[in-house]
């Protein structure tokens, strides 16, 4: 979850994608559907691997008061957004699920109660065998910090990325990874400059072929290619996607094909949800109630 912030970006057109050495040439349309869009402020969606229902952030139109809720894909759309079971006090964002959906992670102020983003930490709530979710854990330091931290996202290789102003970085967020080893000790690196810069990254995204890595910053997002064990120079997505370098909360399609995430379009709007078909114009995010064949 960033910080809300409306920069105009300075756009450089994409020229670094994995399937293709061309920039898209579709612009991201907005995704408004009934029950989810609000006067509100929404981002950060996340669908449940195993339930299809809907996972996202709604806060104030001035991006405060981030709360997750939870809505489920009835026979008449998308239900009334409810907090989910395992809902604490304070500030809750930035959802996501692991593939088999057994785990979803999140940042929260729950330790404090407190309704200042300088208190997140990384928190993980596990599924049981009942399909009900448990009790959260808060992720241990070195995953949390005292600090801020922001956007925790698994990659295939087991490295879990994230965003942090803790010290030791190149400016006030970068982001970082962090792996356990065989004796279950986490150990965590910044990414360096091909990611970070002296200004703000806060969200990284992994790609779910582990082949791109999507950083969103001050300037809007941007996007790395694997490069061995590391990351090349991000490249910032061109204007089909970045437009005032609001945009936030990515999530990829299965796929990868697609790209849905959240952009502050001012009065008299506030936050919205905008999908981007990178490749073709596949059938998501899906549709609720699905449509019959």
């Amino acid at each position: 979850m960033a910080r809300r912030l409306l920069p105009i970006a300075c756009v450089v057109p994409l020229a670094l994608l994995a399937s293709s050495q061309k920039a898209a040439a579709a612009e991201a349309t907005r995704w408004a559907p009934a029950g989810i869009t609000s006067q509100q402020f929404e981002s950060h969606p996340a669908f449940d691997p195993q339930t299809g229902d809907l996972y996202f952030v709604r806060s104030t139109p001035q991006f405060s008061g981030w709360r997750i809720l939870v809505s489920h894909c009835g026979p008449q759309g998308w239900t009334e957004p409810q907090p989910p079971s395992f809902a604490g006090p304070g500030l809750e964002a930035d959802p996501y699920f692991t593939a088999d959906g057994k785990s979803l992670y999140f940042i929260s102020t729950r330790a404090s109660g407190s309704t200042k983003s300088k208190d997140l930490d990384l928190w993980r709530v596990d599924r049981g065998a009942d399909g009900r979710w448990g009790e959260p854990t808060r992720l241990p330091e070195p995953l949390s910090s005292p600090g801020a931290e922001w956007f925790p996202r698994p990659a295939p290789d087991g490295w879990l990325y994230f965003g942090s102003d803790r010290p030791g970085g190149l400016g006030g967020n970068d982001i970082w990874r962090a792996r356990p080893d065989a004796q279950g000790r986490w150990t965590a690196e910044n990414l360096g400059p091909a990611i970070n810069s002296a200004a703000n990254e806060y969200e990284p995204l992994p790609s779910n072929d582990g082949d791109r890595l999507l950083v969103m910053s001050d300037s809007g997002l941007s996007i790395a290619k694997r490069a061995g064990a590391g990351w090349s120079k991000s490249v910032k997505l061109g204007p089909e996607v970045t437009v005032n370098g609001s945009e936030i909360g990515a999530l990829w399609s299965p796929s990868g094909k697609t790209l849905l995430f959240a952009r502050d379009t001012g009065a008299p709007d506030s936050g919205e949800l905008f999908v981007w078909h990178e490749q073709g114009n596949e059938p998501w995010p899906p549709e609720c109630p699905a449509r019959k064949p």
